[in-house]
């Protein structure tokens, strides 16, 4: 992101006004369900019966997108709930709907579910049962009126959360009173790959094949550099939509390849906004039948991987003497640079090489304006002395509430000895 603004007030959710759907569906809409049966004696040839036949196709794909399309809100007060959850791999995301009897605001107001996991993974057959905690609210683009998203949790039935529950360790780092004062500030670039769906190949490329080197599509426009761009309006649409904070998006370097930018926003929110972004951005690509990838170098060779690059500041960076604050983090960041290593995401060692735009894995850097550093510093906060540091390592399938809560951690509750300090100010050539 280029800069951090002012995080925006937390979500209401909002009855609309109009319906976009205000008939109720009466019997003639499904008149036509027999029109290929009754037509087909009368047919004369098989010309004109393929002609009937495709008419017949095309009132059932209208009727159904009515229905997809109808808001139920001036009919019922009942409510659909998408309940929203990471599956075993920590990567996927699962979902199913219940309805609920009345629009709500908080998700203390929404009850627990319970799942299957040993259909996802995450528990064993003989004692399968997961239960769900909602956490966030979103609305419902796809569904519209009062309908929900709703960010949960899973826990086993005595209440402890599962291995795969990233977010009860963030939230007890977040909910830490030193971090609370903080008031900690994240914002999230987060890059991914559109696939072709039978070949598994990038969108805009030929099968098996490669377009011209990399240069002309960063940001570019025109139907030989820009592959996607429908797909990503849909979804800077969809969750301005559902009250997510995303800032922006844009074409990447790698044809086939976007980014959008989620925040600024504050502690565990972070989290559950980029959760439901991705949960969004799997919908619109289901819908159109492309291959969402996360994977951190989806094409090995000369063509940039992707990150998930993640904005961080505290209170003390934002205000005057902040840069020797990101001094002090940078310096914390280097000692634990392992320990963030492992968690910033699978497959990250074929991105993090020192080429295209990445630092190497194996150690640890930083610079202003350097976009080949572990940690980069803007020249506005170098040149403000306060502002905010982008650490460049997360890979794109990272997980924001491991992300965040380490960023948090390090930063704030982490205390090395002063020995330790003094190496790594020498190593890393910082004066604290």
């Amino acid at each position: 992101m280029a800069q951090i603004l002012v995080p925006s007030t937390q979500w209401q959710m909002r009855v609309p006004k109009c319906s976009t759907f205000g008939s109720p569906i009466v019997t003639k809409m499904w008149s036509s369900l027999l029109l290929k049966q009754n037509m087909k004696g009368a047919a004369k040839s098989a010309g004109k019966f393929r002609v009937l036949a495709l008419h017949s196709e095309n009132s059932t794909v209208n009727r159904t997108e009515k229905l997809l399309n109808m808001d139920i809100t001036p009919y019922t007060d009942k409510i659909i709930a998408e309940y929203i959850w990471i599956g075993g791999s920590g990567i996927d995301m699962r979902s199913k709907s219940r309805t609920i009897s009345k629009p709500v605001e908080h998700p203390s107001e929404l009850p627990k579910w319970n799942y299957d996991g040993s259909s996802t993974g995450q528990a064993p057959g003989e004692d399968s049962e997961v239960i769900l905690y909602p956490q966030a609210i979103f609305k419902d683009p796809f569904r519209g009126g009062n309908n929900i998203l709703v960010i949960c949790d899973a826990y086993t039935p005595a209440g402890e959360p599962i291995p795969t529950n990233k977010r009860h360790k963030a939230a007890e780092i977040f909910s830490n009173k030193k971090v609370v004062d903080e008031v900690p500030w994240f914002g999230i670039e987060q890059e991914y790959t559109l696939l072709q769906q039978n070949v598994k190949w990038p969108l805009g490329w030929p099968v098996g094949g490669y377009p011209g080197p990399q240069g002309p599509y960063y940001c570019g426009a025109g139907a030989d550099k820009s592959f996607g761009r429908d797909i990503s309006d849909a979804h800077y649409k969809a969750c301005l939509y559902a009250g997510i904070n995303i800032s922006g998006t844009n074409g990447e370097v790698m044809p086939g390849q976007w980014e959008y930018q989620v925040g600024p926003s504050v502690g565990i929110e972070a989290g559950d906004h980029i959760w439901c972004s991705r949960y969004i951005l799997e919908r619109i690509t289901e819908q159109a039948g492309v291959v969402l990838s996360l994977d951190p170098k989806p094409i090995e060779g000369d063509w940039n991987g992707a990150g998930c690059h993640t904005n961080y500041s505290t209170k003390s960076m934002r205000e005057e003497g902040g840069f020797e604050v990101i001094k002090k983090a940078i310096l914390n960041l280097s000692l634990r640079h392992k320990e963030h290593i492992s968690a910033y995401g699978e497959g990250n060692e074929r991105r993090l090489t020192g080429k295209h735009e990445t630092a190497s894995i194996d150690s640890f850097s930083w610079g202003v304006a350097n976009r080949g550093c572990s940690i980069r510093v803007g020249r506005d906060t170098e040149k403000n002395g306060k502002g905010y540091l982008e650490d460049r390592r997360p890979a794109s399938n990272m997980d924001p509430y491991v992300v965040t809560g380490l960023l948090a951690e390090t930063t704030i509750l982490y205390e090395p000895t002063l020995e330790a300090e003094a190496l790594a100010a020498q190593k890393v050539a910082l004066k604290v």
